[in-house]
């Protein structure tokens, strides 16, 4: 709600990813916190999906992909950031973070068979990103989800975008990312695959 109390109008896409923050179970006050700050963003910035919109940033997509043969999970390093991520990136016209995601997750891991573990939100979270590119810093405000394929073995980098693809157990991907809202995110990935943590 604004400062008046009211509701503004949403287009449908800003509505449907309005509903499903609010129905998000945050795992903790960090997550809570970044959802927060996501509501803040959307019902304030009509371009919240634009990757031109800097201030203070946009909605993104990502993916945790599992192998559905090993539970293991594939992790791609990062050019630009030079980190060991999941695959994700900006919205390419979807307005739709789980759209955006599965997209991403295709165009990164060459892995065209990903269907989503659960259609509603993964994780949350907003993380900085470093001038570059000719664009200012800002924030992503990431919407994680997790997806499946039967199909690791035929994985593959983008070169543009990444120095290498890994499958990784799931503590492992955890100490590389060397992140704790990665962590919280593979622990909930995990009770999904029912796989232990």
């Amino acid at each position: 709600m604004t400062a008046t109390g009211r509701t503004p109008p949403f287009d449908p896409a800003r509505a449907a990813l309005r509903a499903a923050l609010l129905a998000h179970d945050c795992a903790d006050e960090a997550e809570r916190r970044d959802r927060d700050a996501m509501l803040v963003l959307l019902e304030n910035e009509p371009s919240c999906f634009a990757r031109s919109t800097f201030d203070p940033g946009h909605f993104t997509g990502s993916v945790f992909i599992f192998s559905a043969d090993t539970d293991q999970v594939l992790l791609h390093h990062h050019r630009r950031l030079g980190k060991w991520l999941q695959m994700g990136g900006h919205d390419e016209g979807e307005s739709d973070p789980a759209a955006t995601a599965l997209r991403e997750g295709r165009e990164e891991s060459a892995l065209s068979d990903l269907v989503l573990l659960s259609p509603v939100i993964l994780d949350l979270d907003v993380h900085p990103i470093p001038p570059g590119r000719g664009e200012p810093g800002h924030s992503h405000f990431d919407i994680r989800y997790a997806a499946v394929t039967h199909t690791a073995d035929s994985a593959r980098a983008d070169e543009t975008e990444s120095f290498g693809l890994a499958w990784l157990s799931l503590q492992d991907a955890a100490r590389r990312m060397e992140e704790p809202g990665a962590r919280r995110a593979l622990a909930k990935a995990a009770r999904l695959l029912g796989t232990p943590f």
